[in-house]
């Protein structure tokens, strides 16, 4: 059972409100959101593209920056080394891109993830200086290969790291945290600790965005002109879950008008395979569409099939190029659904249920979909998740966390388990020995700092907004927060004691329930709900019998009352508008 609490953060609406001429209700809402600070106001509001910041604050990036352009023109060979998820490929395209277009010797590497595993390694350092590379840059990875990047150096290579992934560390005998170092010539990270950039939760592809505008000056072409891969970095930062604030919110607001009039061969067969060609692409269309199928080749296939189709400048190629992409992304979504059958089954039916720390050893799973495994697994039972399966050298698996655990510092306090392991605080990947899993689970477990009301999954509600509050203005004010993800959730509003006049089953599989809603001030709107409806109706039928159920679809009087967190919008069907909210949860009043 969740629980529900209202966010009630102080703060001097009405100046807020005077300030930037918008209303207190759009201020509160903006303060809930901790985007509490004048330039934070200002660019959240005004999401010009003026507001980016300066790259040369970024350590390294200058440093960087005049490195390539010196191994541009003097022809080296330069080697792209990209991780295999969204972030990774779109990272390597537009720095391949870009160092083409400046007539650079560059070419690009993606490791497997089911046979060299994530970010750069060994075999592909010493397979660059075979080859006759003269630098190596690490996109969306690199931050943590310490071993590698040692050798690369010892081997007389140029390397670059490019990364925005937290840093590793080590905990020394007071107890303080001392971060590792690289021996890289130059180490391009928002997180570092003595890096003076004025914003950390760039995705990867936007730090290599950064490095390209700086490599733009210095070849003396206007910065303006790298505004075109926003499109691309607008992909990566919407996949890469980042928070949308700041210049996030930026780049992916600029980023989904030019992905709606994208020239990009492959983008566009991948839109149109997608069938979404004709409709406005949003948020949902990049997250839930477009990254998962890119995200796919990387997962059961090779990645560079999702690079070869960005590059590619065929249609018929890049329509077969989509097609196959598509159907690897529905075969992922099968295995998906399987392997989380095989693991709540497992949950059920074992004392792991009792856990604070669910880890979960499935040797059946993919190990390429583990961490959208562990993710569902998470939601599923608010609970701190690790899956683990079998994978090319031992055990392998991805962890996805909850509010309040660090799975990336609580992993790192059991790092004597592992092989191998990397991440940030909601979510991480690990290797270890199998004779390990029972010890880590336990140790995490022992660990943990989570009470029982950590685990009780909270939302938090914006205000309480009666239904007779919301009207078009009100409706069309909330679409200035658009785009909505992480760090800029949709706004969640309450209203309570509110009788059911009536009710509809919706749809070809009467999966969508539609109520007609009134408060006590006599406030009717009509509400949808796309969510569990029998449980709802096993719910009312406990509380109050099925007669009132039956009354509720009959539209007959009936004595229930619910209290329901939702969000306002206006519908249009058949010519006609009208305002309709849609129900995200409900409890009985």
């Amino acid at each position: 059972m969740e629980k529900w609490f209202i966010r009630n953060k102080s703060a001097d609406y009405k100046k807020i409100a005077a300030h930037f001429k918008i209303s207190e209700f759009l201020a509160k809402l903006l303060i809930n959101r901790d985007v509490n600070d004048h330039r934070l106001i200002d660019s959240f509001i005004y999401s010009n593209l003026d507001k980016l910041h300066n790259p040369k604050t970024m350590k390294d990036l200058s440093k960087g920056a005049n490195i390539i352009k010196e191994k541009i023109i003097n022809k080296d060979a330069i080697r792209i080394v990209g991780d295999y998820d969204v972030d990774g490929v779109i990272s390597i395209y537009l720095l391949y891109t870009v160092i083409k277009q400046f007539g650079g010797n560059v070419d690009y590497v993606i490791p497997n993830r089911i046979d060299d595993g994530y970010g750069i390694n060994n075999e592909i350092v010493r397979e660059a200086k075979k080859q006759g590379i003269d630098t190596i840059i690490t996109c969306d990875n690199g931050i943590a290969a310490i071993e590698q990047i040692k050798l690369a150096k010892e081997l007389s290579l140029t390397v670059i790291v490019t990364d925005h992934h937290d840093l590793p560390f080590i905990i020394d005998e007071s107890g303080e945290k001392v971060y590792l170092t690289l021996e890289a010539d130059a180490v391009i990270n928002p997180k570092q600790p003595d890096c003076d950039y004025a914003f950390e939760k760039l995705c990867g592809a936007a730090v290599v965005l950064k490095l390209i505008q700086e490599l733009y000056l210095l070849f003396n072409i206007p910065l303006e002109s790298t505004y075109d891969l926003l499109e691309y970095t607008a992909i990566a930062t919407v996949c890469d879950v980042v928070d949308l604030v700041d210049e996030n919110r930026i780049i992916a607001k600029k980023g989904l008008e030019l992905i709606n009039e994208t020239k990009n061969i492959g983008l566009k067969a991948l839109i149109k395979e997608s069938g979404i060609e004709n409709k406005e692409i949003g948020i949902y269309h990049i997250g839930f569409i477009i990254g998962p199928s890119i995200n796919a080749s990387g997962r059961l296939d090779s990645a560079l099939k999702s690079l070869e189709l960005l590059l590619c400048e065929e249609e018929e190629l890049a329509h077969t190029l989509a097609k196959e992409l598509r159907e690897i992304n529905e075969e992922r979504k099968q295995m998906t659904i399987e392997g989380v059958e095989r693991i709540v089954n497992t949950i059920e039916y074992s004392n792991l249920k009792d856990n604070k720390v669910l880890v979960i050893y499935e040797p059946k799973v993919h190990e390429s979909i583990a961490g959208i495994i562990a993710g569902r697994i998470k939601d599923r039972y608010n609970r701190p998740t690790i899956v683990l399966t079998n994978g090319k050298e031992g055990v392998k698996g991805s962890g996805r966390s909850i509010e309040g655990y660090n799975m990336f510092e609580e992993l790192s306090e059991c790092k004597e388990l592992l092989s191998r392991f990397g991440g940030h605080p909601m979510a991480a990947g690990l290797s270890l020995e199998y004779e390990n899993i029972h010890i880590l689970r336990e140790k995490l477990n022992h660990n943990i700092k989570l009470t029982e009301e950590d685990l009780i999954p909270k939302v938090y509600i914006d205000m309480h907004l009666p239904l007779e509050y919301i009207n078009f203005a009100l409706i069309n004010e909330l679409k200035l927060l658009e785009p909505f993800g992480k760090g800029n959730n949709k706004p969640i509003f309450g209203e309570k004691d509110l009788k059911i006049n009536r009710g509809f089953r919706l749809g070809v599989n009467k999966n969508v329930l539609k109520l007609i809603l009134e408060n006590k001030n006599k406030s009717v709107v009509e509400a949808i709900y796309f969510g569990d409806i029998d449980d709802f109706e096993d719910l009312i039928v406990t509380r109050y019998g099925r007669t009132q159920l039956e009354n509720i679809y009959k539209g007959i009087d009936n004595n229930i009352n619910i209290d329901i967190l939702y969000y306002p919008s206006i519908n249009e069907y058949n010519g006609k508008t009208n305002i309709q909210i849609t129900i995200q949860s409900y409890r009985i009043s």
